[in-house]
Order: structure tokens, then sequence, then C-alpha cells
């Protein structure tokens, strides 16, 4: 009926990556933040400070959309906008205490559920290459 699912490297690793990050996000905090405020939060966390425009480049999302999830952001104190001491028409936005304190609790529970998962399903050697390949898929997600 239908040709079977390509078994080429390249697909392996797509169904295998969208697989974890969907079982990921079932196993989220029941009152856990939305994906985009996290992936907010965390760029802010890693990347420190920066502009809006900045931000949706590196995320890979419409400013507008995340014009949106900033403003939700902003009102809910997990960020704010400071004038940019360089210049001064540009806001650049902040992670606050309690941005990063939410942001933590929700990757802690996510890097506690994935432990936990690979020290009951991986030996130690299993385990190492997991880490390796992790690496190997930043360098594959990064932009350049």
């Amino acid at each position: 009926m239908f040709p079977p699912p390509p078994l080429d490297s390249a697909a392996v690793i797509r169904r295998a990556v969208h697989r974890l990050s969907r079982r990921m996000r079932a196993e989220r905090l029941p009152d856990g933040l939305p994906t985009g405020k996290l992936a907010a939060l965390s760029h802010l966390y890693r990347s420190g400070p920066g502009t809006p425009g900045a931000m949706a480049a590196a995320l890979h999302v419409q400013p507008q959309s995340l014009t949106r999830t900033l403003a939700a952001l902003e009102q809910d104190g997990l960020v704010v906008r400071v004038r940019d001491t360089a210049d001064r028409r540009q806001q650049r936005v902040e992670l606050t205490r309690s941005g990063f304190e939410a942001m933590a609790r929700d990757v802690a529970h996510s890097d506690a559920w994935l432990r936990e998962r690979m020290d009951a399903e991986l030996n130690d050697t299993e385990r190492e290459v997991l880490r390796l390949a992790a690496v190997l898929l930043d360098r594959l997600a990064a932009d350049g």
C-alpha cells in the first residue's frame, strides 16, 4: 500500500528526535511554562540580554509571535525591557530572577525525567554515546 519509512541516517535521526521531543513535552509539569515562553527564557539564560529582533532570529520565530510571548512574560514578571546603553533607541530584554526560577524549575523537571529514563534503559556506554550524539546534534542545529 505505502512504501516503508526511509531507513537512511537522516530519516532515522529525525524520527528519533521528534519522538523524544514529543515525549518530553508530554512529560512536562502540569503547570509548566508553554514551549514558546520556555524557549524565550532559556535563550535569555544562555545568551544573556538581547533585542527582540535578535531573539526572534535566534529562535527561528516570527517577530510578531515573539512580541506576544515577550509581552506575556513581561506581564508575568519573568522578563524586563531595558534601554540599550549603546543605542538608546533599542530595547533589550533581560531575564528576571522570577523568570530564571520558573525556567530552572521546568528544565530541572525535564532533566530529571530524562535522567531517570536513561538510567533505567541505558548502560554507561550507551549514556556516553548519547551524550556525544547530543553534542553533534547541537552542532547540526546551530546557525551558520
